[in-house]
């Protein structure tokens, strides 16, 4: 009998069978050792059986969630303990179902009694739960031990290695003994960091070998823990006329037990190091589909064999190099701190690999219905690109709950040497956002600037199937990963390639009258003539631009030689890494306390200012309030960026600084500069209230120097002129100028009227509200409001 035959299982239970009895020892271990907290606890006892345990959990004070995955055990324990208080009953296959139903803010306490032994892929799972609990938590895991079970009936028991392996990789493990019964409490889920790891050196000149890449139906990987302490993948060396293929897939056979045909083995990659100073070639080889039972075959080397989810691979301790390589080029990132190798990417012609958790479909329509409920993703071709493409196969090594975050956050994929992120997969609201202004039509062409899957994958969708995507980045890394990425789950109708895309796309790429859309995906300073050149007319580039230090992703229409701003949504992107890479002048202040940044203009002179900085603090009232909801209230950081003169930030990176400003560490705020003399804005709450939407902030104008009050006056009248022309206009919501953009060198004269940004690439033309001059037609507004920006 094995946990995965449920229906000797369910026989079991309804023949009225059941479990040892919960002896006085385990109760007393269980009151001394994992107490209810104060104020009451939350339990969860997987494999309750008849529900003994979780009735004694619910005695002790805990409220019990007791989860087993046979409808026979659940109907028995309703029945026998009905009447018992603070238990919920749960019919739930602990390894195989979505963990919906189970409480989203953990558990205090997490019980295995007796079925530890029968979990298929035990590591995963005790990783899993470690997950679930709540700081101080603690897992008790209870279960016979080999030396105190009959030899028949080994298959219930834990040896010593198989206990020692249970408590690898938690902060603390304390063992004690319950009548016969092994009693681990175990605390502190640290996990344990991941490492690639050679073997003893071979007597060889050479080694030459396959390894198998294989999947369940979950998409997790299978890996066995080998008897020298290490993660392995199947595998070995080739006989005779046996090629790569062919050797991974009867490696398989005999140390898994899984059977394969060899046309469904790919070689995807070949591996070259050394071990111990002698050559190895390595063929990594993704097989596509198996059948079989997963067994250990090979007890002498391995202790047994588990599919591992992607996200824990960086926390499981010791891998077998070759292995961590592997996994590597099928999923780049997913093991950290990998040792050097040359990897040569063979283009086999493999199908998608699918497979994913029930959890993973559950929580897309969840982050899809949210961004639908946020008014972000209006059209029916986007909603399904947001229900139907796998995020999380484009971030594997990030937890399914986080991969599918449907708020403002997003998924970090590689930061640089400084721990700046540098590429990521962008909150889904965003991306939905981007692609609605982009209005693409079924079979339209794209271009994407800043690859990495995902949403290259969101806009192959929302084209069609007659749509096609060609995604560049400048990082190789990111690239391969793509690569890599569509291959395992794409739709095929999306090209990776390796370009700065400053320059455009390859010019092989470019479909005959330019792009239909195209999408930037990182914060860009300037606009690349090339994107505007290789855009058809009437088409629409979206990106996120920066303007006097504040970013707005912005939809442009082109018409001719100039673009126009169709819509403003506001957010914020990693870095630009081509030759458009442009760091914002700073001048620091105060030791570095403070900086000046000058984000479109050379750095000014600021000698006297830091005396200054040490003087009186000049205070005026606006009279401007602003309530919790400020979204709106970045058109006015954007108005000042664009019609004041000497227009720069102030930021603070020191908290010393904060009472000299009165502006918060790591904050900047919108300030000019004449001089030895400064005036910036700062918002200071005037009324507060226990609703957030009672409370209420009024605006200042703070300035230092002799023209510091003058500088504060000229800020209160930007102030006021946003207040009454702007804001007012747009009735509290979205208050956008109408922009165009001109190439570079156009005339002064050729401009249209308004307040002029001089980019190196392009000519910027702002037309505010109440600056005397005439709008040309209306700025299309987002469907929903705009994310609120700190400011």
């Amino acid at each position: 009998m094995t946990y995965t035959a449920r229906d000797e299982w369910e026989q079991h239970y309804s023949k009225g069978k059941g479990w040892r009895r919960l002896g006085e020892r385990e109760q007393h271990l269980l009151a001394e050792h994992v107490p209810v907290p104060e104020g009451g606890g939350r339990a969860l006892d997987v494999g309750c059986g008849t529900g003994e345990l979780a009735a004694h959990l619910a005695g002790m004070g805990y409220t019990v969630d007791a989860v087993d995955f046979t409808d026979s055990a659940i109907a028995r324990a309703r029945e026998e303990h009905a009447d018992v208080e603070g238990v919920r009953w749960l019919q739930l296959d602990i390894e195989r179902d979505d963990p919906a139903p189970l409480h989203e803010e953990g558990y205090d306490l997490i019980t295995m009694r007796l079925v530890y032994p029968f979990v298929r892929d035990r590591g995963r799972i005790i990783h899993g739960l470690g997950e679930r609990l709540c700081e101080g938590g603690a897992l008790v895991v209870i279960t016979p031990t080999v030396e105190n079970t009959p030899s028949e009936q080994r298959d219930i028991a834990l040896d010593e290695d198989e206990l020692t392996l249970l408590g690898a990789g938690w902060a603390t493990v304390k063992r004690l003994d319950a009548a016969g019964l092994a009693f681990l409490v175990l605390r502190g889920p640290c996990h344990r960091d991941t490492r690639a790891v050679e073997k003893r050196p071979t007597t060889g000149h050479a080694l030459t070998g396959a390894l198998a890449v294989v999947t369940d139906d979950g998409g997790r990987v299978l890996l066995g823990r080998s008897r020298l302490g290490m993660l392995e993948l199947p595998g070995g060396k080739t006989t005779g006329p046996e090629d790569f293929a062919s050797a991974a897939v009867r490696e398989l056979a005999e140390e898994t037990g899984l059977v394969a045909d060899p046309d469904d083995a790919h070689v995807v990659t070949m591996l070259v190091d050394d071990s111990h100073g002698i050559p190895r070639l390595t063929a990594v080889v993704r097989i596509t589909t198996w059948t079989g039972t997963l067994t250990t075959a090979e007890a002498d080397k391995f202790d047994r064999w588990e599919f591992v989810d992607l996200h824990s691979l960086a926390c499981v301790g010791d891998v077998f190099v070759p292995a961590a390589l592997a996994i590597d080029s099928v999923w780049p990132g997913v093991i950290p701190d990998l040792p050097p190798v040359v990897s040569y990417p063979l283009a086999a012609d493999r199908p998608p690999v699918p497979g994913e958790p029930g959890e993973a479909v559950r929580l897309r329509q969840v982050m899809a219905q949210t961004v639908m409920d946020g008014g972000w993703a209006p059209s029916e071709p986007v909603r399904d690109a947001l229900r139907t493409v796998p995020r999380h196969r484009f971030a594997p090594e990030v937890n399914l709950a986080d991969a599918y975050d449907g708020g403002d956050r997003a998924v970090i994929t590689r930061r640089d040497e400084t721990g700046t992120a540098i590429s990521s997969v962008s909150a889904a609201w965003l991306q939905a956002d981007m692609i609605e202004s982009l209005r693409l039509q079924p079979g339209a062409t794209v271009f994407e600037a800043g690859s990495g899957g995902y949403n290259a994958e969101l806009l192959a969708h929302a084209a069609g199937p007659g749509g096609r995507v060609e995604s560049v980045d400048i990082d190789p890394w990111v690239v391969s990963r793509t690569r890599a990425f569509l291959t395992e789950a794409g739709s095929g109708r999306v090209t990776a390639s390796e370009a700065d895309a400053a320059l455009g796309a390859p010019a092989h790429l470019v479909p005959r009258g330019g792009f239909d859309g195209s999408m930037i995906t990182y914060n860009c300073w300037d606009i690349a003539p090339t994107w505007r050149e290789q855009l058809a007319e009437g088409g629409r580039l979206v990106l996120p631009l920066e303007m006097g230090g504040y970013t707005r992703a912005i939809a442009f229409e082109r018409r001719g030689e100039v673009l126009h701003a169709r819509r403003f949504t506001y957010c914020g992107f990693v870095r630009d890494q081509g030759q458009q890479a442009r760091p914002a002048p700073v001048a620091p202040l105060l030791d570095g306390a403070l900086a000046l940044r000058f984000d479109d203009g050379p750095v000014p002179r600021t000698e006297g200012l830091e005396e200054a900085l040490r003087g009186r603090r000049h205070e005026v009232a606006t009279g401007v309030t602003m309530g919790a909801t400020n979204s709106y209230f970045g058109s006015l950081q954007l108005f000042a960026a664009t019609t004041a003169p000497g227009f720069c930030r102030l930021a603070v990176h020191q908290e010393s600084a904060e009472a000299v400003t009165g502006i918060a560490k790591d904050r900047n705020a919108p300030a000019i500069l004449c001089g030895s003399s400064l005036a910036y804005l700062i918002h200071v709450q005037t009324k507060d209230s226990g609703r957030r939407e009672d409370k209420e902030w009024e605006w200042f104008a703070y300035a230092f120097g002799e023209q510091g009050p003058e500088l504060a006056q000229r800020l209160v009248a930007t102030v006021l002129a946003w207040d009454r022309h702007i804001r007012a206009e747009a009735n509290d919501e979205h208050a956008d100028p109408v922009l165009t953009v001109h190439p570079a060198g156009t005339p002064d004269d050729a401009l249209p009227a308004g307040d002029v940004l001089d980019k190196v690439n392009c000519r910027m033309v702002f037309q505010w509200p109440g600056r005397d001059m005439v709008l040309p037609g209306p700025v299309e507004r987002p469907v929903a409001d705009a994310v609120a920006e700190r400011v």
